[in-house]
């Protein structure tokens, strides 16, 4: 399960508007591919389509997507956005994670 905060369900139903998609019906797809500086980076983009091998998850009334391969290193996640002058926009705060690079962009098992 990946949960999503607050904070992020706000800038989430924001964006995917702007974006032209739907929140009641569409879909945050969260992925994890190889390379960054610690090894594997997150991928989140918004989708209209859900594929064969594709796990659902609704939390925070936030449909999320994520293939197979990438729900392996996203168990128990939560999606947060920081926003501000500081902040860096959406942060996976992932448990599974033992390294992470100082951007957050990317991480290791």
């Amino acid at each position: 399960m990946i949960k999503v905060s607050d904070t992020a369900k706000k800038k989430i139903a924001e964006l995917m508007s702007d974006d032209g998609f739907n929140v009641a019906n569409d879909f945050v797809r969260v992925g994890v591919k190889s390379g960054g500086c610690s090894g594997l980076s997150y991928e989140l983009k918004f989708d209209k389509n859900k594929a064969e091998n594709d796990k659902v998850f609704e939390d925070n009334a936030v449909k999320i997507v994520v293939d197979k391969k990438s729900f392996l290193y996203l168990v128990g996640t939560t999606l947060e956005y920081s926003g501000g002058l500081n902040g860096k926009g959406f942060v996976f705060n992932n448990p599974n994670a033992q390294r992470t690079c100082g951007c957050g962009e990317s991480f290791s098992l």
